[in-house]
């Protein structure tokens, strides 16, 4: 068994989770954050999971693009995790608009999301010479 609640969302779970998604989003499009580490970034917001009393809600973030001058190349996104975490109660405020018709405003706890990075692996497994000869041999 998975680790965390074994019960699947429920549909409210699910209703208000894509909302503070879409709440989320739109707050991170359009507000400016005073953060060096989130300067220049854009970060997708590939799902939201709300807590069964819809108090918490986990979003998982991926950094897009935006080169960093740190050094080091690319964005860290546990750099970028680390500063919308430290922004939370800020975009929390800036989701009420967004969000009027939620009885309490959620938490806002940031995760990087490694889906991406999973499907990538999965491909390139996919892709892989020994996957192509069992595949390959079955035509002939």
């Amino acid at each position: 068994m998975a680790s965390g609640s074994s019960k699947a969302p429920s549909q409210r779970q699910l209703r208000v989770g894509e909302l503070v998604r879409h709440a989320l989003t739109e707050v991170l499009a359009r507000e400016t954050l005073n953060d060096p580490a989130l300067d220049g970034q854009l970060i997708s917001v590939s799902e939201v999971r709300m807590s069964p009393d819809l108090k918490i809600a986990t979003c998982f973030i991926s950094p897009l693009g935006g080169r960093k001058k740190n050094g080091k190349g690319d964005s860290n996104p546990q750099a970028v995790i680390k500063a919308l975490a430290k922004n939370a109660k800020f975009i929390r405020g800036r989701a009420v608009p967004h969000l009027k018709q939620m009885k309490y405003m959620p938490n806002f706890r940031f995760v990087e999301d490694t889906s991406f990075d999973n499907f990538a692996r999965i491909d390139e497994l996919l892709r892989s010479d020994k996957v192509r000869q069992d595949t390959g041999s079955g035509e002939a």
